[in-house]
């Protein structure tokens, strides 16, 4: 490897980090480049999703315990982390949704959150960076506003008239969104538990799906070949144990059927200020060579 490359991806809380991406970071940093994982707060309004931690001193200690889940995650992927520092907004439901709580992310000014993140861009001097689209995956306020915040952030690191007491400019040369759940990959793991097992977890899933609900497969640009650490990928899912249930449908795709059925992770190129030909296979192609020249 003629360069190490810097990476940062930037999520809502922890464990997001392991769901999306996870075996993409795993690979960079087999490879030698430096991965950096940004969370914006703390997940502290999380629920508990996994019915084995469900325990009042876990509930008590949501933040604490959420943050030691987020360094056994890290340590396993590799990765470099670092906590933005903001407070989770939790996720209001029912008609009419409830006002969001005063402390939380999504209502912080976009210049404050822009400015922490840019000081942390300008200290790790990522070539890329990583980010939710402009749904945020799903409509999260805490996802949504981390789209904000990535790509305003994206937008500053490099002018020095921007934030000039964050540290000195540096400007990222690529930015790329990951999406949600894609119905074809989905519609493709469904046929071939059916076709092997005669039945898959995800047929109910699928159903509910609406009709006119575009896949995110047509604003892909870019597939990481991933496959051999998808492993690594769901140690680092299993980590968050309030967050995810081993016996979820998570798991139930064996590994090497999902590695033959598709081993690669969607990203798509949303602004980049180098040369490069789509589709891709790697998030730094075009970043080599201007690294280099």
């Amino acid at each position: 490897m003629a360069e190490k490359l810097r990476l940062m991806t930037v999520h809502a809380h922890p464990d997001d980090e392991s769901s999306k991406g996870a075996a993409t970071t795993a690979r960079y940093v087999a490879e030698g480049h430096e991965v950096m994982v940004v969370t914006c707060t703390g997940g502290e309004r999380g629920s508990i999703l996994n019915p084995a931690m469900e325990r009042p001193e876990v509930e008590a200690n949501m933040g604490e315990v959420r943050r030691g889940e987020m360094a056994r995650a890290a340590e396993i992927l590799g990765v470099q982390h670092r906590w933005l520092g903001f407070i989770d907004s939790g996720f209001p439901e029912g008609d009419p949704l409830p006002p969001l709580p005063e402390d939380c992310f999504a209502l912080v000014p976009l210049e404050v959150s822009t400015e922490e993140l840019v000081r942390v861009v300008r200290e790790f001097r990522p070539h890329v960076i990583i980010t939710y689209d402009e749904n945020g995956g799903y409509p999260h306020p805490d996802h949504i506003r981390c789209h904000e915040v990535s790509v305003a952030a994206f937008d500053a690191a490099g002018d020095p008239d921007r934030f000039p007491d964050a540290g000195e400019p540096w400007q990222p040369l690529k930015l790329y969104y990951s999406h949600g759940f894609s119905r074809a990959k989905m519609t493709k793991f469904h046929e071939a538990l059916l076709a092997r097992d005669g039945e898959s977890p995800y047929g109910e899933w699928l159903e509910r799906w609406a009709a006119d609900r575009p896949d995110v497969m047509e604003r892909v640009t870019t597939q990481v070949e991933c496959g051999a650490y998808f492993q690594q990928r769901d140690d680092a899912l299993i980590a968050h144990a309030t967050q995810i249930d081993p016996t979820s449908r998570w798991f139930a795709m064996p590994r090497d059927l999902e590695r033959e059925l598709w081993s690669t992770e969607e990203y798509e190129l949303a602004r980049s200020l180098v040369d490069t030909t789509l589709p891709e296979d790697d998030l730094f192609t075009g970043v080599h060579e201007k690294v280099s020249a």
